[in-house]
């Protein structure tokens, strides 16, 4: 009991205020199959046969750079420098965790302000933050904001947003008691979105790339948003696409949220990530999180300061424009260092032999018996449909050493017209090979 200090009766009276019978009700939504039900552990083992055991268990992984990979869907295999890797690692940047005392923590606040700079020019915007846990939770934290912007409630997503995303989203406002009108899933890009913002439309949450690849014209929407007085959340997944597609500030944004795990990051198993957040000027009150700005101390030497963070632990509960704890600062450092080693014609570059290789693969499965390709534009990723159900042919392109993208339906589950779609994303880590493999064991499995 010394670490775990509630009684009996202590649990029996939180499972009844919520509602459930017992501990184990709280798992009924995992299907009995996939549970765990005890582990066969020893009480003890020496440490290097906890090595070899857990050895041989990694081995079971497929790593993604042992093999042809072209998996997407809001998390991409991009080569990260080894330079990255050892200059977040350099003691200027190893100072207090808090930024808060900057007499201690200038190399934190630096890079910080420095973050906040690249994803202002990246995303068009005036401002930026100092990043949020993931572009997820910055979506859901722009709609947050957009309400108190705005003073309303309804939030309007467009049936290309990522569905995580959308589920987040979902899940904050009904926290909150607002109003999620979400638009059916749309792998043709057909939906007429501008039809559904009205006089009490708070906002409008548009992905460009969408979660199906396609490049989406912003500016029309963020005409017809501002005409009601409502606002345009621009979501990117894939950062490097703004290398070269115009930015979402351009086109008419207002709030620009994404991930950039592209840029300095590794898959790492879906996180830690980097949520982007930025926004106009005007707005920067209402921003989430932590804001770095530049000062000059006593002696007038240039120096970096926790400028805004208006989050409860420093301000009053009810003053708070978001209950964000922290922000990504690894993440962020590794971001920001790769993108001062890319510059700017290097993203370009990089974005440029994305798009390319992407294209190619996508004329080249384009022209399989059965296979349609659904998009007309797209910067990396496209989606396929397929004659046979994705998730299997998946599963058989892994048995060949091919992983060969997400089926649609592994997110999006229970929709029967999504069950033919594939989404597969090429990044310059493809090699002509690496195609050519693809599309050779592709052909064989729908034969």
């Amino acid at each position: 009991m010394r670490y775990l200090p509630h009684s009996e009766a202590d649990r029996a009276a939180m499972l009844a205020t919520i509602g459930v019978g017992s501990i184990d009700d709280l798992f009924s939504d995992i299907p009995a199959n996939l549970r765990v039900h005890g582990l066969d552990l020893p009480h003890a083992a020496g440490e290097l046969s906890v090595e070899r055991t857990l050895g041989r268990l990694a081995a079971k992984n497929v790593p993604a750079s042992t093999v042809p990979f072209f998996v997407g869907a809001g998390a991409y295999k991009h080569h990260v420098p080894a330079t990255v890797d050892h200059l977040i690692q350099r003691s200027e940047f190893l100072t207090s965790y808090t930024p808060y005392q900057p007499e201690i923590t200038q190399g934190t606040l630096q890079y910080l302000f420095e973050f906040q700079t690249q994803v202002a020019h990246l995303t068009g915007m005036e401002v930026a933050n100092a990043s949020m846990y993931d572009g997820s939770t910055a979506t859901a934290e722009a709609v947050l904001m957009a309400h108190r912007v705005t003073r309303r409630k309804k939030a309007v997503l467009s049936g290309g947003l990522h569905p995580h995303y959308r589920a987040v989203v979902e899940t904050t406002s009904a926290m909150a008691s607002d109003l999620v009108e979400a638009l059916p899933a749309d792998p043709d890009a057909a939906e007429d979105i501008l039809a559904r913002i009205d006089a009490e439309t708070s906002c409008v949450v548009v992905q460009s790339p969408s979660f199906y690849g396609h490049l989406i014209d912003l500016a029309p929407i963020a005409a017809r948003a501002h005409e009601v007085g409502a606002l345009l959340i621009a979501v990117v997944t894939e950062v490097v696409s703004l290398g070269l597609v115009e930015s979402p500030g351009a086109q008419g944004a207002d709030i620009v949220v994404g991930e950039g795990q592209s840029i300095g990051n590794a898959l790492s198993f879906g996180g830690p990530y980097v949520g982007l957040f930025a926004a106009r000027a005007k707005h920067v009150r209402q921003m989430p999180g932590r804001l770095c700005g530049e000062t000059v101390d006593a002696e007038g030497r240039r120096g970096f300061v926790l400028t805004l963070s208006t989050r409860e632990q420093h301000i009053r509960r009810d003053k708070a424009t978001s209950n964000i704890c922290t922000n990504s600062g690894l993440c962020a450092l590794a971001f920001t260092i790769h993108m001062t080693l890319l510059g700017e014609a290097g993203l370009t570059r990089l974005a440029r032999i994305n798009h390319a290789n992407a294209v190619k693969l996508a004329e080249s499965l384009g022209e399989l018996p059965g296979v349609t390709l659904l998009n007309d534009s797209f910067f990396n990723e496209f989606t396929l449909r397929l004659p046979d159900d994705a998730a299997s042919v998946v599963e058989a392109l892994a048995a060949k050493g091919i992983l060969g993208g997400v089926p649609v339906s592994r997110l999006e589950p229970g929709n029967a017209a999504l069950a033919n779609l594939l989404l597969v994303a090429s990044t310059e880590m493809n090699t002509d090979e690496d195609r050519a493999a693809f599309v050779a064991a592709l052909k064989e499995v729908l034969a």
